[in-house]
Protein backbone atom coordinates (compact mmCIF):
# COMPACT_ATOMS: atom_id res chain seq x y z
CA UNK A 1 0.00 0.00 0.00
CA UNK A 2 1.52 3.43 -0.94
CA UNK A 3 1.14 6.41 0.90
CA UNK A 4 0.57 9.54 -0.10
CA UNK A 5 3.20 12.35 0.44
CA UNK A 6 2.42 15.80 3.01
CA UNK A 7 1.39 18.48 0.57
CA UNK A 8 1.82 22.25 1.65
CA UNK A 9 -1.88 21.97 2.93
CA UNK A 10 -1.59 18.08 4.66
CA UNK A 11 0.46 16.03 6.93
CA UNK A 12 0.48 12.72 8.30
CA UNK A 13 -1.81 11.44 11.05
CA UNK A 14 -1.56 7.76 12.77
CA UNK A 15 -5.09 6.33 13.12
CA UNK A 16 -3.92 4.59 16.01
CA UNK A 17 -2.57 7.34 18.53
CA UNK A 18 -2.43 10.58 16.55
CA UNK A 19 0.97 10.88 16.33
CA UNK A 20 1.40 14.08 14.08
CA UNK A 21 5.33 14.24 14.34
CA UNK A 22 7.69 10.80 14.33
CA UNK A 23 7.73 8.62 11.41
CA UNK A 24 9.62 5.83 10.10
CA UNK A 25 9.47 6.02 6.09
CA UNK A 26 10.26 3.20 4.05
CA UNK A 27 10.94 4.75 0.21
CA UNK A 28 12.10 3.55 -3.38
CA UNK A 29 13.61 6.14 -5.16
CA UNK A 30 15.12 6.30 -8.65
CA UNK A 31 18.30 9.43 -8.49
CA UNK A 32 20.78 10.51 -10.70
CA UNK A 33 23.73 11.47 -8.84
CA UNK A 34 27.09 14.11 -9.79
CA UNK A 35 29.26 12.44 -7.43
CA UNK A 36 32.55 14.01 -7.17
CA UNK A 37 35.53 12.25 -6.11
CA UNK A 38 38.63 14.11 -4.16
CA UNK A 39 42.29 13.21 -4.44
CA UNK A 40 41.78 10.87 -1.50
CA UNK A 41 38.92 9.34 -3.27
CA UNK A 42 36.24 9.93 -0.95
CA UNK A 43 33.01 10.73 -2.92
CA UNK A 44 30.85 13.44 -2.47
CA UNK A 45 27.25 14.10 -3.93
CA UNK A 46 27.46 17.58 -5.38
CA UNK A 47 23.70 17.32 -7.75
CA UNK A 48 20.83 15.06 -7.01
CA UNK A 49 18.09 14.61 -9.52
CA UNK A 50 14.95 12.27 -8.19
CA UNK A 51 13.40 10.67 -11.71
CA UNK A 52 10.85 9.00 -9.07
CA UNK A 53 10.15 7.89 -5.58
CA UNK A 54 7.21 6.24 -4.03
CA UNK A 55 6.62 5.36 -0.30
CA UNK A 56 6.06 2.34 0.51
CA UNK A 57 5.40 2.09 4.18
CA UNK A 58 5.20 4.57 7.23
CA UNK A 59 5.26 3.23 10.56
CA UNK A 60 4.09 5.33 13.51
CA UNK A 61 7.47 5.89 15.68
CA UNK A 62 4.89 6.29 18.84
CA UNK A 63 2.92 2.80 18.34
CA UNK A 64 4.52 1.23 15.53
CA UNK A 65 1.43 1.00 13.55
CA UNK A 66 2.27 0.27 9.81
CA UNK A 67 0.57 1.11 7.80
CA UNK A 68 -2.13 3.48 9.91
CA UNK A 69 -1.27 7.08 8.68
CA UNK A 70 -3.96 9.03 6.69
CA UNK A 71 -3.54 13.25 5.21
CA UNK A 72 -5.21 15.27 7.37
CA UNK A 73 -5.17 19.23 7.10
CA UNK A 74 -2.32 21.34 8.35
CA UNK A 75 -4.02 23.80 11.21
CA UNK A 76 -4.17 27.06 9.53
CA UNK A 77 -4.18 25.38 5.30
CA UNK A 78 -7.55 27.00 5.27
CA UNK A 79 -6.97 30.23 5.83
Amino acid sequence: MTVPLPTATTRWRCTLCGNLTRFDVTRSSKVVEYVHLDLAGEPKVEEREVLSETIESVRCRWCNAVDKVELVDRPGAGS
